[in-house]
């Protein structure tokens, strides 16, 4: 990786704070009784995935832009 210490630790940051939303929410998901709390928890789960894909997207052009 081409990345600057300091980018490198801001993704890294990013990367672990939605890792722990992502886990609340799957708990949520698992954990709560009706139908439409269990939609609502799906969409933050759903929503943190792309989240984190999108992160991953930006680390990679931020890469390429630096080589």
């Amino acid at each position: 990786m081409d990345d600057t210490p300091e980018l490198r630790l801001l993704f890294h940051r990013l990367n672990n704070q939605l890792g722990v939303v992502l886990a609340h929410a799957e708990l949520l998901q698992a954990k709560v009784a009706d139908e439409a709390s269990r939609a609502r928890a799906a969409q933050l789960v759903t929503s943190t995935l792309d989240a984190l894909t999108t992160a991953r997207e930006l680390r990679q052009l931020t890469t390429q832009s630096a080589a």
